[in-house]
């Protein structure tokens, strides 16, 4: 996982610990209030935001406890590895894409942030500047040649 990656899930356990708990705490206090909790929706509906929120704290702390940081900056070379921010050209229609290949957890396709398991970054690793890939997606198979190969921290 990248630094950046890492901050992000930090962040998130941070907010979900100090404002998403205590907020479904205090839901769940005011909807007992109210009197009988078989029929009390408000109360089931906060019961069940709090498994939720519990679940993902749990989920949270387990990947930031087993993640490796890799320091993308601290990479160098001319193949595409971890970390890596390509720029490519779809040989089809002329576009030019970016992506920096990250962890699952830290991907967003439309921040340009590419999962190291998506197609496009399988194919993608061990390619160098001027290599073409081809890639099968479920909308049928891409072609791109790889403009650019940098490792941003």
């Amino acid at each position: 996982m990248t630094a950046a990656g890492f901050a992000r899930l930090e962040g998130e356990l941070k907010d979900l610990k100090s404002n998403a708990r205590p907020a479904v705490i205090q839901a769940i206090a005011t909807a007992r209030e109210h009197g009988d909790l078989s029929e009390n929706a408000e109360y089931h509906a906060a019961k069940e935001q709090q498994s939720h929120i519990e679940g993902r704290i749990s989920e949270l702390e387990d990947k930031l406890g087993r993640s490796e940081i890799i320091d993308v900056a601290s990479i160098s070379g001319a193949s595409i590895k971890f970390g890596a921010t390509v720029q490519l050209v779809d040989e089809d229609t002329d576009e030019e894409l970016a992506y920096q290949i990250v962890g699952e957890d830290e991907s967003n396709i439309e921040e340009g942030r590419l999962s190291i398991s998506a197609p496009l970054a399988r194919a993608l690793i061990g390619k160098e500047q001027g290599d073409s890939v081809e890639v099968t997606t479920p909308g049928g198979s891409k072609a791109y040649e790889v403009l650019n190969v940098q490792y941003i921290g």
